[in-house]
């Protein structure tokens, strides 16, 4: 087993963002649903600043970003929108805290990994900033020392928690395939070297050593190998996306002790079925690669597909419960 089965996760926890914008009963549905690993919510619904992506803009050290019409754009100084990113994860931040008094166990929070950030945030020409390596590293090393801060505020706040870094990177397999569009829309930006893409990674999961790093994608073929390399202690994804083209990586990388994020319940509002068929794929999927059944309790965590932002909050709240509910199903008949 690799350095990283050091970690012991719990078995089931949200993505990321809900739905609302009232922090107080977002950080009481995470903390609520998840005795043993809740989460900072996200609530994108509030605006520009509480999206993923100017969330993490907000996160960022000596840089700084601003909406354009076009997306956000970086800036040469904090404007209104930094401002307003800061302030909202503040008040999320202070919602947390204030329903984990006493709470020691993991805790999870977010943050949009380097290339989706660097594919999304346009330079001042307007193109991606995936069109620059200057401007990539420079990204890189910025969100790093933005979330050595971020973890050490989510530490003094909730003196208790082991803190459990996620990255999104939803267009990661689109920069790697070349498949990002230039602000024209009539191009892509060339592919990035799968090399500069995985030592990118390895710095920005480098800066929470002490604990582990889950890498987040919601779109198909995770590069799964390529995440393991960089240190990723834990691949989070769709699970309704895998094919049996996955079988092999997904085999290796639970073998190296790589945990698995299964996301198996839908996103957005939809029937449930009972919580042992939402999971009876992750049983299929280790018959198939002959894992040992006893390893699935060890070796996957229970989530919803994606973040919950475009579900009701009805939804969101049934569906985390029963992310709760099929873990326990996994754990008690592994077969």
């Amino acid at each position: 087993m690799s350095a990283n089965s050091q970690f012991t996760f719990a078995a089931a926890t949200g993505v990321g963002s809900l739905p609302g914008g009232d922090a107080r009963e977002a950080a009481k549905t995470a903390t609520g649903s998840f005795e043993d690993f809740p989460f900072l919510p996200e609530l994108p619904a509030r605006g520009p600043g509480a999206d993923m992506i100017g969330r993490t803009a907000g996160m960022l050290v000596e840089l700084y970003a601003r909406v354009e019409p076009s997306g956000w754009r970086l800036g040469d100084r904090p404007g209104r929108d930094t401002k307003r990113a800061r302030s909202w994860l503040g008040e999320d931040l202070d919602a947390l805290e204030e329903f984990t008094q006493g709470y020691e166990g993991q805790l999870k929070v977010q943050a949009v990994g380097p290339w989706t950030l660097a594919a999304a945030l346009e330079l001042r020409n307007g193109e991606s900033a995936l069109s620059d390596a200057g401007a990539c590293r420079d990204l890189a090393g910025s969100l790093a020392e933005g979330l050595r801060q971020h973890l050490a505020e989510v530490r003094r706040r909730v003196p208790g928690a082991q803190p459990v870094l996620q990255l999104d990177e939803p267009s990661l397999v689109a920069v790697l395939r070349g498949q990002v569009r230039t602000a024209s829309g009539y191009r892509t930006h060339r592919a990035v070297d799968r090399q500069i893409v995985e030592s990118a990674l390895r710095d920005v999961v480098g800066v929470h050593a002490d604990g582990p790093v889950v890498v987040h994608s919601c779109a198909p073929d995770v590069p799964f190998a390529l995440l393991r390399r960089a240190g990723a202690a834990a691949v989070s994804f769709d699970f309704s996306l895998l094919t049996e083209r996955d079988d092999d990586a997904i085999g290796e990388a639970v073998e190296a002790g790589t945990r698995l994020f299964a996301g198996v319940v839908p996103g957005t509002d939809a029937a449930l079925s009972d919580p042992a068929g939402s999971v009876m794929g992750v049983r299929t999927l280790w018959r198939r690669l002959g894992l040992h059944p006893g390893l699935l309790a060890e070796a996957v965590t229970v989530t919803p597909a994606c973040g919950l932002a475009g579900a009701s909050p009805d939804y969101a709240r049934r569906a985390l419960a029963h992310c709760v509910q099929a873990a326990r199903s996994l754990a008690d008949n592994p077969e």
